[in-house]
Order: structure tokens, then sequence, then C-alpha cells
């Protein structure tokens, strides 16, 4: 359980945060799920940043959306 918490938890209040933590700006499942899908990439990218550095990140994103062999 602490192990959960020191890795899982802390994302999950950060997110609402961000999000004014009560509600969802839109309306629809469709737009809330959109929603939330941005909030998760901004948060998996600002992770990256601060773990790899933004030249490290921007290269690793050069990489990946290159054409395989």
């Amino acid at each position: 359980m602490t192990l959960r918490r020191s890795t899982v938890e802390h994302v999950f209040g950060t997110l609402k945060h961000w999000m004014g933590w009560t509600h969802f700006r839109t309306k629809t499942l469709e737009h809330v799920s959109t929603e939330m899908k941005l909030h998760v990439l901004a948060y998996d990218l600002k992770r990256m940043i601060a773990i790899l550095g933004m030249t490290r990140t921007t290269k690793a994103m050069e990489l990946a959306g290159r054409e395989p062999f």
C-alpha cells in the first residue's frame, strides 16, 4: 500500500489539481474522455522533460516519429 501511494496516487492528485479539483470542463462521455486524455498526455510530457531534459525528450520524440526501415 505504501509503494502504491508513492508511485500512483500522486498522479491523480496532480491531475485533479490541474483540472480544478472537481469537474470536467466538457460534457458527454466522448468529450470528457478527450479532455482526460489531454491532461494525461500533458502530465506524461512534463514528467519526460523533468526526467530526460528537453534535449533528450525532443530527440526521443523525433526518433519515435520516423518511419521504420
